[in-house]
């Protein structure tokens, strides 16, 4: 296990995961930075197929840069009816730069077109879909320490519903809430969401 009091770097700028991982990580007396706290520092290529690949990338070439322990995720947004797409091209699924809003908007666009050509088909808002989050933490020489994997499962809506959260949360209905992702606080979301379900398998990996 990491000892209390030690150091990470959270391999993100994505302020919306920083305000799910980093709690997590306080918890555990551990001190958190992030990719915020370095502009100057290039995109890394993220080229693996798999969201545990990505996440592998993305670690050990920060740990390798700072000489430190760093955690990475690589998640994502998987729909069924589209087979399993945008999967690891989410964040970018509209193109570049990455616009939340525009990804949310083709991904209605693409779940139309499969009704235009069937009428019979579902409507978009009863697609079943999963947020997928593959978390990778490696130590300050890049080697792996655990690669763990969690997902959610839920729907796909066909109008976005609240104002938290980032990404897809907005079209992402949990059935059993009742509610989307967007429309959870904080504390809710980080109980079940699959970025969640993966730290908790990671501190329970950590604490073997």
């Amino acid at each position: 296990m990491l000892p209390l009091g030690s150091e990470i770097i959270i391999a993100t700028r994505n302020k919306g995961k920083m305000k799910e991982f980093e709690p997590m990580f306080l918890r555990q007396g551990i001190a958190v930075r992030s990719l915020l706290d370095y502009p100057d520092l290039p995109d890394i290529v993220e080229d693996g197929h798999t969201f545990a690949a990505n996440a592998l990338i993305k670690a050990r070439a920060i740990a390798l840069k700072f000489g430190v322990p760093v955690v990475a995720d690589d998640s994502g947004l998987c729909v069924d009816r589209l087979g399993g797409a945008p999967g690891v091209y989410s964040a970018r699924y509209a193109g570049e730069p990455s616009d939340d809003a525009a990804n949310n908007r083709k991904l209605l666009a693409e779940l139309a077109k499969l009704e235009d050509s069937s009428p019979s088909a579902e409507p978009a808002r009863l697609s079943p879909a999963r947020f997928v989050c593959a978390i990778a933490l490696v130590d300050r020489a890049g080697h792996p320490v655990a690669e763990v994997e969690g997902s959610c499962d839920g729907v796909i809506i066909d109008k976005p519903r609240g104002e938290h959260g980032f990404g897809y949360d907005p079209l992402f209905y949990i059935p059993e809430l009742g509610r989307t992702m967007a429309e959870l606080t904080v504390n809710e979301k980080n109980e079940l969401s699959h970025r969640a379900q993966a730290l908790g398998k990671l501190w329970e990996a950590l604490s073997k």
